[in-house]
Formats: C-alpha cells, sequence, structure tokens
C-alpha cells in the first residue's frame, strides 16, 4: 500500500466532514441503543445489544479508515499538474491493444472515486501504470488478471 493518499482539498474536506457526522451524530444514536438494550435484562441473550455493539465496532472501523487516509493525505491541486501527461484529474482514452477497443478511465483522488461512474483512482493498478504517460505511449501493466496492454489515444482534463 501507498504512504500517501492523493486527493483534492474538496475530497480531504468531504472526509472530514464525514468524520465529524460520525462522530457527533451516528455513534451517540448508537450508544443509545446499547444503553436501551442494555436495560432489557440479561446480556447474554440480548441479540439487540449484541447487533448494536457489532454496529458501534463497524462505524468505528469506518471511522478510522478514514481518519488513516486523512492523516496520510497528499493534497494535490489539479490546476497544477501537467496537461501532456496523465496525472490526477485526467481523463484517459487507452486502446486495449489486445482487445482492439477503446476504454475511458478519469483518475481520481481517495474520496471521489465511483467506479460505475468510470471514475478510478490514481493509485489504482492502473492509474500507477498510466501515470505520467502521454498521448502515443504504450504501455503494459500488471493487473490481478495478468497484463494489461493499452495504447494511450488521449488525454483531457475537464474542469
Amino acid at each position: 500500500m501507498s504512504d500517501y493518499v492523493p486527493m483534492t482539498r474538496e475530497a480531504y474536506n468531504r472526509k472530514k466532514a464525514e468524520v465529524e457526522r460520525l462522530e457527533q451524530e451516528e455513534i451517540p444514536k448508537i450508544a443509545e441503543k446499547i444503553g436501551q438494550a442494555r436495560d432489557e435484562g440479561d446480556l447474554s441473550e440480548n441479540a439487540e445489544y449484541h447487533a448494536q455493539r457489532e454496529a458501534m465496532g463497524m462505524l468505528q472501523a469506518k471511522i478510522n479508515l478514514i481518519k488513516t487516509q486523512l492523516t496520510r493525505a497528499a493534497i494535490v491541486d489539479p490546476d497544477k499538474v501537467p496537461k501532456d501527461q496523465v496525472a490526477l484529474g485526467a481523463t484517459v482514452v487507452v486502446m486495449d491493444l489486445d482487445y482492439d477497443d477503446e476504454e475511458e478511465y478519469t483518475f481520481v483522488g481517495a474520496g471521489d472515486e465511483d467506479y460505475d461512474a468510470g471514475k478510478y483512482l490514481i493509485t489504482s493498478p492502473i492509474g500507477q501504470g498510466l501515470l505520467g504517460k502521454k498521448v502515443g505511449e504504450k504501455v503494459d501493466i500488471e493487473v490481478p488478471k495478468g497484463t494489461l496492454k493499452y495504447e494511450i489515444l488521449e488525454i483531457r482534463y475537464d474542469t
């Protein structure tokens, strides 16, 4: 895993706000439910108590993950990246040389990923394989399924 987590200032602020919301709103709600379940008596057979304790643990794990990302954040200003090569914020059109079809990826930082919308983390294997490359370059990228062979057709930065 990378030592840093690249993200935009906006993504950093969203993640920070999410942690605050989870800590100030969600944890107290679950703590209240735990207290109510505890008041029902025998904890060894109290399914509601155990379910709420598990929910609290999962919520705390989510908060810890986001806090780790925030502490390892490397804020990247998309306006300052070179526009002739692949970097954070780039939308890249590549030709898959094995299947002779075009694919498009938009590379984002942590907090902005949306795989259904084609927004991939710049720290993903594909992002790292294309990072710093320019139009016309051919690359081989090792991914869990094997090797992807791409030629970069277009790089654009949508504002």
